[in-house]
């Protein structure tokens, strides 16, 4: 377990750009999947305080915001999870007891291996947690609160009690080879969270899939993931396999123009071994920005090299086919292609909102992704 990037106390809000004094870093996990993203069905599903500002605002996808004279009749309103200070027993211990401390219980978006984790605490400064702690569990099913809180669920320590720093984004390394679907996360004693953020590889139940049969074998929900992009400009390459169709511009992946005579392409690596039988390729509200033309390669085994682009191995299912801005594609492949990994080209730059590979697992894709899921103790 690494130690948090920064700690310490950030000096008050003096005007001016909030974020001017912001403290953060490049953390070795932010390009996985956010487990606990709010769009992949993640929630906080209870806590033991939240009298100035509500658990919810935890998961909301973006930044933290601050508006310095916005007050309501409990106090400050601030944009993240924040709980009133705690107190001791009495007048002759005013103190609260090293023990105490306020709960969140987050329900992760899609099961999965964690890596790495962020505790922000923008604009959150003098009412930040002294120190965070946080422990995640794997129960089957849909439970409640109640069950996760019941005696006899084995909770496993992802990020023992640490001292934070407050206006910052506070990252911890995991190392925990299992797979978990709820998360509670720890202020001691007291105070506030802006955005918790839970990196990792989605692992769905096989189970869930073998009853689906025919899904899409890229989507991030199902195991899919974005091994590499040539450019990530203007936003992620890993919107494009995010759930649902894009509800605006910046929710899919779009490229800087280009000055050369190069394109733009994505890896990616689907859940297992799979035979993909049809292609959707959604340009929503991408329309003076869509790419021009698309085409997409396949092939199998273990990943290629990093650049991406080099011709070996690969075989090309949809040759070069011109998009239309803000339209949903649909082609249906002549037969299906067994393949474990996918590069999207696009020409000459511009972006797409959504790739989807439907098909289903082949046999050994199949028992390969159940022994995993047996591995990391489904």
């Amino acid at each position: 377990m690494s130690e948090p990037r920064f700690t310490g106390d950030a000096q008050p809000y003096g005007g001016g750009d909030p974020y001017a004094d912001y403290r953060a870093a490049d953390f070795p996990f932010t390009h996985l999947t956010d487990l606990a993203d709010r769009r992949l069905g993640a929630g906080v599903t209870a806590a033991n305080d939240e009298f100035f500002a509500e658990r919810e605002n935890l998961l909301k996808p973006g930044p933290a915001t601050f508006e310095p004279e916005r007050f309501g009749h409990k106090g400050k309103i601030m944009d993240g999870w924040e709980t009133r200070r705690r107190r001791g027993s009495g007048g002759a211990r005013p103190h609260p007891a090293d023990t105490d401390h306020d709960w969140a219980l987050v329900r992760l978006g899609v099961p999965g291996t964690i890596r790495g984790i962020v505790v922000d605490t923008a604009h959150f400064r003098g009412n930040h947690p002294r120190a965070v702690s946080v422990e995640a569990t794997a129960l089957p099913g849909t439970p409640s609160p109640a069950d996760l809180l019941a005696d006899g669920v084995k909770w496993t320590v992802l990020v023992p009690r640490t001292e934070i720093g407050g206006h910052a984004a506070n990252g911890f390394a995991v190392d925990a080879p299992r797979r978990f679907t709820h998360l509670r996360i720890n202020q001691h004693p007291d105070g506030g969270i802006a955005r918790l953020r839970v990196y990792g590889e989605a692992r769905p139940d096989p189970a869930w899939l073998a009853a689906l049969g025919t899904f899409d074998v890229v989507a991030l929900e199902n195991g899919g993931r974005v091994e590499d992009a040539s450019d990530r400009f203007y936003s992620p390459a890993a919107h494009t396999i995010g759930p649902g169709r894009s509800g605006r511009m910046d929710d899919g992946w779009e490229t800087r123009r280009r000055r050369d005579l190069g394109h733009d392409w994505i890896r990616y690596r689907t859940a297992e071994q799979a035979e993909i039988r049809a292609v959707e390729i959604d340009t929503a509200y991408l329309k003076g920005n869509a790419a021009g033309w698309a085409a997409l390669w396949v092939r199998d085994g273990e990943p290629g090299p990093a650049a991406g682009t080099e011709p070996g191995g690969w075989t090309e299912i949809l040759p070069r086919t011109a998009l239309q801005p803000d339209t949903n594609h649909r082609y249906v492949l002549p037969a299906g292609v067994v393949a474990s990994e996918v590069r999207l080209d696009i020409f000459p730059d511009g972006g797409i909102s959504r790739l989807r590979l439907f098909g289903s697992l082949t046999r050994s894709g199949a028992a390969r992704l159940a022994a995993r899921h047996r591995e990391l103790g489904g």
